[in-house]
């Protein structure tokens, strides 16, 4: 990938293509303060070094403490969606990636407390070991030009979800309910699908390629996947048939035809496992429809026709 370009210009022109972009990006914001609030939290984010929380941020700026109290409301608790805001952002930079990729992955917010939503002791990736530290789920368009995030999902425990004092005490809304980062990740790939962005192929390592479901949600939306798999994911071809032949039943009786399947680890071959035993049957009847994604048909398992069941 290329290195990104630094393009040295004036401060003035500098700041004044900011709030440009940024105007562009808060029209769905409505109300005009919101506007002016979200112009000044991108300015403190990038104009000024030192610590990012608000009020040094704003301090820094040469703002007040009305101003600050307005920013805070407006972070807080002001009910504008910032979904509006990452699909602005989103359809008009992508197009200047040239996006070869969307990543899916989660990241790691080390934390010292227990109040901030969803923190618990869990594995971070990013601190590459179990600590506490709150999880986002995020999907990022990747180009030859820098990379956009498409979207961003805290992850929340179950034992948070179950927790209503705890809920309400850090404000999370009573229709977030438990879903696993697999499922986080779909929903925020399904969503930039429908914006108007340059698709791509997404990628993922085994945290979400073993999860049949979200596979199976991307081949439903007609998104094209290369996802990495555990070493204990069996994987058939698509040409590998699993047709199973009817059940013989007494001389002049009409049986009528079942499906089997035995769960299993790990398929060595497709072929010498369900079509290479011709006439072979199965144990067990079959509760639910075989899935369209070929890797979770490593749930059948064939036995020796003249196997005792």
């Amino acid at each position: 990938m290329e290195a990104a370009v630094a393009i040295e210009m004036p401060a003035l022109e500098a700041r004044e293509r900011l709030v440009c972009f940024v105007g562009e990006m808060a029209v769905g914001l409505g109300h005009v303060c919101r506007r002016e609030n979200a112009l000044l939290y991108v300015r403190g984010l990038i104009e000024h070094g030192g610590r990012k929380s608000l009020q040094p941020t704003l301090f820094r700026l040469g703002e007040d403490g009305a101003r600050y109290e307005s920013v805070q409301q407006f972070l807080a608790d002001s009910p504008w969606d910032p979904a509006l805001l990452v699909r602005a952002c989103a359809e008009r930079v992508a197009p200047e990636l040239g996006v070869a990729a969307w990543v899916v992955d989660d990241t790691g917010v080390p934390k010292d407390g227990v109040h901030s939503p969803g923190v618990k002791r869990q594995y971070s990736g990013t601190l590459g070991k179990i600590g506490n530290c709150q999880i986002a789920v995020s999907v990022h368009a990747v180009g030859e030009r820098g990379t956009l995030p498409l979207g961003f999902s805290l992850y929340l425990p179950e034992e948070w979800c179950a927790d209503g004092e705890r809920r309400t005490k850090a404000k999370i809304p009573e229709s977030v309910s438990f879903r696993t980062k697999p499922e986080l990740a779909a929903a925020l790939a399904e969503r930039a699908s429908d914006w108007e962005i340059p698709r791509a192929p997404i990628l993922g390592d085994s945290a979400y390629g073993d999860d049949t479901a979200f596979r199976t949600g991307l081949h439903e939306r007609e998104l094209e996947y290369v996802l990495a798999v555990s070493p204990n994911v069996g994987v058939f071809g698509p040409e590998t048939s699993f047709a199973v032949p009817g059940r013989r039943g007494r001389r002049g009786d009409s049986a009528p035809q079942t499906r089997g399947f035995q769960k299993r680890g790990r398929a060595s071959s497709p072929r010498s496992e369900v079509e290479g035993r011709g006439g072979g049957r199965f144990r067990q009847p079959l509760p639910f429809d075989l899935p369209l994604d070929p890797v979770a048909l490593d749930l059948v398992q064939p036995v020796e026709k003249d196997e005792p069941v």
